[in-house]
């Protein structure tokens, strides 16, 4: 046998050479590799004098983690969350209604936490089921610490599945569309109602980050388009309800597996929900980014 010493790479390269060998050096990497620590993302603050605590675990390949920052706490993935389309209805200026480019981002009020009564022009308040969203901005880049100062600009359809701005007698109306400012959490909370389901796709929020409050005057300082989505549970609860009737009957002709964003997997995107279609619903997410 041979006694002279060589590195970790040239034992590694040996123990390779065979099929008896790979399996034997695989059961050595795993004995290693429970002996030391995992390294993990974790959910501090990027404010000063602001405290957090992260507990991490790993189930089905994905780093989960739970951090407490003051009076919040979010649950989510160190994970940059997918891109998606905007689709046919942002109203950031990068499209057009049938009255002409459809900008909500440049309109007086927009920046509210409240979504569900217009802004001039409109006036009107979308009804539904009561919603408090609470979305945590994560820079991935820098260990997941949140992102104090970031914005959010959110949309989404009525309880009928209508959007503003664009379907028909809405185009002058603006609910369910907000900008909102991250605090010292990176945290953004905006008060609307549940989103009803229309056909051909499952229930769904619209969001667009940007780096700062400043920027989100302008669709192209976007850092990050994606949307999120909810439990069957709660959209079966949700929609069992009278007002969203119309929503039951759409969504039991499809699925996620059929659904042309979410058909690629929810994991990063499915929102945690309590609550009751009574006395309302609180949704959390947390919203990885890479800045």
């Amino acid at each position: 046998m041979d006694h002279s010493h060589h590195s970790l790479a040239e034992d590694l390269e040996r123990m390779l050479a065979t099929e008896t060998s790979r399996r034997r050096s695989l059961r050595w990497l795993l004995a290693s590799a429970a002996a030391v620590p995992l390294a993990s993302c974790g959910g501090g603050s990027s404010s000063a004098g602001t405290t957090a605590s992260t507990a991490a675990s790993t189930t089905g390949g994905t780093t989960a983690i739970t951090g407490t920052t003051g009076t919040t706490t979010t649950t989510g993935t160190c994970a940059v969350i997918p891109e998606e389309t905007g689709g046919p209805y942002p109203g950031d200026g990068t499209n057009s209604n049938g009255s002409g480019v459809a900008n909500a981002l440049t309109l007086s009020g927009i920046v509210r936490s409240d979504i569900r009564t217009s802004v001039a022009p409109g006036s009107a308040t979308a009804a539904g089921i009561p919603t408090t969203l609470k979305l945590q901005i994560v820079n991935v880049g820098a260990g997941c610490a949140s992102v104090a100062g970031a914005a959010v600009y959110l949309w989404h359809c009525d309880r009928d599945g209508n959007y503003s701005m664009y379907a028909s007698g809405l185009t002058n109306e603006n609910y369910l569309r907000g900008v909102q400012e991250a605090d010292s959490t990176g945290t953004v909370t905006f008060t609307t109602i549940f989103p009803g389901c229309y056909s051909g796709r499952m229930p769904h929020i619209h969001f667009e980050v940007y780096p700062s409050l400043a920027k989100a005057a302008s669709a192209s300082n976007r850092i990050k388009t994606s949307q999120m989505t909810f439990p069957m549970a709660t959209l079966n609860e949700a929609y069992a309800t009278t007002a969203y009737s119309a929503s039951s009957r759409n969504l039991a002709s499809m699925s996620y597996a059929t659904d042309n964003v979410f058909s690629d997997g929810t994991s990063l995107q499915m929102a945690s929900v309590s609550g009751d279609p009574v006395n309302g619903y609180v949704v959390t997410l947390t919203i990885g980014v890479s800045l």
